[in-house]
């Protein structure tokens, strides 16, 4: 590994762990930039989620004061993100990389539009959520019906999946906004963590890459925490969706055009 991927990865987890910890978003800046080192697509897909999973844990730990009671809900919720999570890393290890650079396009794409419209997606949802209650329809199971897809998603590709858990979490009511953080974390984490342990047994994580963006990872969530004093959300909120579709548009002209 020459100085310049050094360079390019470090910076991008420098960048991305920033973003994490003021807006989100990181997946849209450390993916692009773990591919663009060289090493192959499913490959450098499995050394990102890697690279980026320390951050939710640390944040969920970081507001410990809203950790959930560890009861029959919310394990039942950890139970079937892992069977998700499981699910979406045993696809990613049956795709090609032919086939999942074709589908780079589409997935960083739907990143960016899931990012983007985090609110619009969960105020929608909501209102979902709200007119089930006046016609009295039973609501109860949607969280965890929907919990099920999501996390697949977060085991094969993982940008966005926050904003899906958030949006899940406030189907099933919860409305506090620092607890339905810390559980998005949790959650996030026990995903991640099935898909480290599938992706390192099945020996298709590349570590010095790795390495190299956690670190810079590690540095821009500690830097991000200064940052979010001085740094309006929404210019860095910004910021990440226009290079998220730069991304997209660029990965779509090389790999479909």
């Amino acid at each position: 590994m020459d100085i310049a991927t050094v360079a390019l990865l470090a910076g991008a987890g420098l960048v991305g762990g920033v973003a994490n910890a003021i807006a989100g978003g990181a997946t849209l800046i450390t993916f692009p930039a773990m591919l663009a080192s060289g090493i192959p697509p499913v490959i450098a897909n499995a050394s990102n989620a890697v690279a980026v999973t320390p951050g939710h844990f640390i944040a969920a730990i970081a507001d410990r004061e809203r950790i959930p009671a560890f009861d029959r809900r919310f394990l039942l919720l950890i139970v079937l993100s892992l069977i998700g999570a499981a699910i979406g890393a045993v696809l990613l290890l049956v795709t090609t990389d032919r086939t999942f650079i074709l589908l780079v396009p589409l997935l960083v794409g739907v990143a960016t539009l899931i990012f983007a419209f985090s609110r619009q997606i969960q105020e929608a949802i909501q209102g979902q959520k709200r007119k089930a209650r006046k016609r009295g329809k039973p609501h109860s199971l949607l969280g965890e019906l929907l919990i099920v897809p999501a996390t697949i998603y977060g085991g094969y590709f993982g940008g966005g999946l926050g904003v899906m858990l958030l949006a899940i979490l406030g189907v099933m009511g919860v409305r506090d906004v620092r607890a339905a953080n810390v559980m998005k974390n949790l959650l996030a984490t026990a995903v991640s963590a099935v898909t480290i342990a599938i992706f390192i047994w099945k020996g298709i994580v590349d570590w010095p890459h790795t390495l190299v963006m956690l670190i810079g990872a590690a540095c821009g969530g500690f830097l991000g925490g200064w940052l979010v004093r001085v740094l309006p959300p929404a210019t860095v909120r910004a910021t990440v969706i226009a290079a998220g579709t730069v991304i997209t548009l660029y990965y779509a002209w090389r790999y479909w055009l």
